[in-house]
């Protein structure tokens, strides 16, 4: 599982992210589980700080997570991670040299862009952050039929990777089981955890977890902080 003994330092390896992102939890937590030393350096999306001057040069695009070291700079989660994982001597586990152990991790991640991640962060957007941004309330039509492509997503996640494995690419955590927690936890900002009817999904998150350690809740604070505010707004 996830290595516990201090590697290499690195003084100069800095990270810009904002931990209500799921892509920069990602890269929070592995940097964390693997103690590779680094500095955050917090970009409030709410704020626009992802639009100042300074942030543009770093990345154009306007997004987190931002990885620098010296003068390499990297942007895109993706990259980050692998990046990391390559640049580091942690675990293989977390994305095997074997290639075929490799691309069944690559198979995911570019699946994941295209079904995990915009499927669960749509029910987030419409469920938490644009009443938030309009004042109005939730569209209730537009969040059921979010829901539903969120269920055949999860259906296939279920069916394509974690089979009958402990893990999506294989018998322990990789990239891939970090990108997905990150996304799937998303929703719980609003109060819904869009695992709780599908006992084999539960049972690869508490394995996640567990892997992952006091660092996966490290992460997650900030979003769990959003799930009390709007419980109490009950």
């Amino acid at each position: 599982m996830a290595g516990r003994k201090a590697l290499e330092v690195s003084p100069d390896l800095e990270v810009y992210l904002d931990l209500l992102s799921q892509p920069c939890r990602a890269v929070h937590i592995l940097l964390n589980c693997n103690k590779i030393q680094h500095t955050v350096r917090t970009v409030a999306l709410r704020r626009g700080e992802n639009r100042t001057p300074e942030f543009t040069r770093l990345n154009p695009m306007q997004k987190v997570p931002v990885l620098v070291y010296g003068s390499f700079t990297l942007t895109e989660s993706d990259a980050i991670l692998k990046y990391l994982v390559t640049q580091y001597n942690i675990p293989e586990h977390w994305y095997p040299r074997q290639p075929e152990r490799r691309a069944r991790v690559d198979e995911y991640t570019a699946w994941h862009h295209t079904y995990t991640r915009p499927h669960a962060a749509k029910v987030f957007i419409l469920e938490v952050l644009l009443p938030r941004l309009s004042g109005g309330s939730v569209d209730p039509t537009r969040l059921d039929r979010a829901l539903e492509e969120l269920s055949g997503t999860l259906d296939r996640l279920e069916s394509m990777f974690l089979k009958r494995q402990a893990f999506l690419c294989g018998e322990d955590i990789t990239l891939a089981d970090l990108l997905a927690i990150c996304e799937l936890m998303q929703p719980l900002g609003g109060g819904r955890d869009i695992l709780k009817d599908r006992p084999k999904l539960q049972q690869w998150r508490n394995r996640v977890q567990s892997a992952l350690g006091e660092s996966f809740d490290h992460a997650h604070a900030v979003l769990y902080g959003l799930r009390d505010r709007n419980k109490a707004k009950l």
